[in-house]
């Protein structure tokens, strides 16, 4: 009789979102994982398909809503359906490095870290918004925004998979409080996914 595998595989993911020049930080929590399109994802890179590998980052204005008394209420991370996307992507980024259209790889890539003996490895994503990213003409220059619905107010982020078709898979989704990107300010944004195995939990 042929034995079966019980151990299984948990993935986990936390964000940073920091200010790399004051070091103030303005995001620093924990992820919801699309777990079918995570699993499609890594078929499909096990697979050397070219596609499901981790491509670029994706910004968006969807995920909060205020209230006129400035009470904040989150929606809920889209972490299911295939087709899931953010609610309102405004902006995104080329963060893997090997992709001709990353403009800046040295300081937008991702490494894989992993400790000899541990059973999980770490996907490590950076992706730095710099002064003059994105439509300048969308940004104030000035990170004293009054409204949160701006282009580039962001309150939600995701990784995006590769697709050689352009249907991108959604494999992360955060929601947080919004977020400026102004002509004035540096965001940094270091991305953590962990795999591991479901024996020994670490949290990320």
């Amino acid at each position: 009789m042929q034995s079966q595998e019980t151990t299984g595989i948990h993935i986990e993911g936390h964000i940073k979102i920091y200010n790399p020049e004051s070091g103030e930080i303005f995001i620093n929590k924990r992820n919801a994982i699309h777990y079918e399109n995570i699993s499609i994802a890594l078929a499909n890179s096990l697979a050397q398909s070219g596609n499901g590998f981790v491509y670029e980052m994706a910004f968006g204005n969807g995920g909060t809503a205020i209230d006129p008394t400035g009470i904040i209420t989150y929606l809920t991370p889209n972490s299911s359906g295939s087709n899931a996307s953010l609610y309102n992507q405004t902006y995104s980024k080329v963060v893997n490095q090997n992709s001709s259209n990353n403009l800046d790889p040295s300081r937008n890539y991702i490494e894989v870290r992993h400790v000899t003996g541990t059973n999980y490895s770490d996907l490590f994503v950076t992706c730095l918004l710099d002064y003059g990213d994105g439509n300048t003409s969308g940004q104030l220059a000035f990170d004293n925004a009054t409204a949160t619905n701006g282009t580039f107010v962001f309150d939600e982020l995701g990784l995006k998979s590769f697709s050689s078709t352009g249907n991108s898979l959604l494999l992360t989704h955060v929601i947080f409080h919004p977020v400026q990107k102004s002509l004035n300010r540096l965001i940094q944004i270091d991305y953590t996914v962990r795999i591991q195995s479901l024996t020994g939990l670490v949290g990320v």
